[in-house]
């Protein structure tokens, strides 16, 4: 009698980084100042300090500390030149000079929202750029232009729409057209299409019967995804009329995703359970290929590398590295 065909054995991290002492909440690479082949690694923890990994050494480089004790919920960095932006829970977004070894907090914006939400950044024309984020009243988003944080404008839903409060943001700008858009997941599982410069709604669709809490765009194919607290992934189109669509969703085991990220290459999609598992799927197909079970808490954030690495961050206060599928 024939043996049974046993499954593929589930691949282990390339290695483990430790040593934030908190969960880890948020997550970005970075290339460093001087441009080094292997990319940093930025965390932000719970205890409200960031983190710069070398990869190189496993080890902390240097640790920021900048929002008093409380959450880090986003990280990015500018990219040009050696700036990082942080929100934390403290109701700040701060803005680092990186710079030649330096870590000093330069400028700082108040934030009017205690919610979850992050912000995001639209950064092509330095020195000016603009940052979104959760505006003072509970649907409000607020852009400023930066680094003189003049108002942009306030995004707020329709008169009859009560889509409930953002939960994520992601500022986009087409090649082919000089104005800026936003998407907004919402608490009551639409995703909205702002014309930034129009202050209106171009298109809304319901994705979830739960919050949205991450989505991510590729801008080339003009297609996107969103995770909620529920079990469902939704992975939605925007056509030549502005217009969003569902395309197909994919139901998962276990409900709750919270965050969802595209490889810079567009050929890997990853999420972050709040089962403490990570799930790859192929972006153009959404077949699913691994289930990466090694985290032993809710997995808050993902990120991958412009080379492909995956950084996975967790409640159990480890962030995994993960080699898969190659760039070719």
């Amino acid at each position: 009698m024939a043996a049974p065909t046993l499954p593929p054995p589930l691949p282990d991290p390339q290695f483990v980084l430790r040593g934030t002492q908190s969960a880890v909440h948020a997550l970005h690479f970075y290339r460093g100042t001087q441009g080094q082949g292997c990319p940093l690694l930025l965390s932000g923890s719970l205890s409200g300090l960031v983190h710069i990994w070398s990869l190189h050494t496993r080890r902390a480089l240097t640790t920021l500390d900048g929002h008093g004790s409380q959450c880090v919920t986003w990280l990015q960095t500018l990219p040009h030149g050696h700036q990082l932006l942080s929100q934390g829970r403290d109701l700040r977004l701060c803005l680092w000079d990186l710079a030649e070894g330096r870590n000093a907090v330069v400028d700082s914006v108040r934030l009017e929202s205690v919610g979850f939400c992050r912000s995001t950044v639209l950064a092509r024309a330095q020195p000016r750029w603009m940052v979104a984020m959760p505006g003072r009243g509970s649907d409000e988003v607020e852009i400023l232009e930066m680094p003189s944080k003049t108002s942009v404008c306030t995004l707020k839903p329709e008169a009859d729409a009560k889509p409930g409060m953002p939960m994520c943001l992601e500022l986009w700008q087409a090649n082919s057209s000089p104005r800026p858009r936003l998407l907004a997941g919402y608490e009551d599982g639409s995703v909205a299409l702002w014309d930034v410069s129009e202050r209106k709604v171009c298109s809304r669709i319901t994705c979830h019967t739960e919050p949205v809490m991450g989505l991510d765009f590729d801008s080339q194919k003009a297609r996107g995804v969103s995770g909620s607290a529920e079990k469902v992934l939704a992975v939605w189109s925007l056509d030549e009329q502005q217009s969003l669509k569902v395309c197909r969703t994919h139901e998962l085991t276990n409900p709750g995703i919270a965050d969802v990220t595209i490889r810079p290459d567009r050929k890997l999609l990853a999420t972050a359970g709040w089962d403490h598992r990570v799930r790859i799927f192929h972006w153009r197909t959404m077949k699913p290929l691994a289930v990466l079970d090694f985290h032993t808490a809710t997995v808050h954030c993902v990120a991958f590398a412009d080379d492909g690495l995956l950084a996975a961050g967790s409640g159990d206060r480890r962030i995994s590295i993960w080699s898969l599928y190659q760039r070719t």
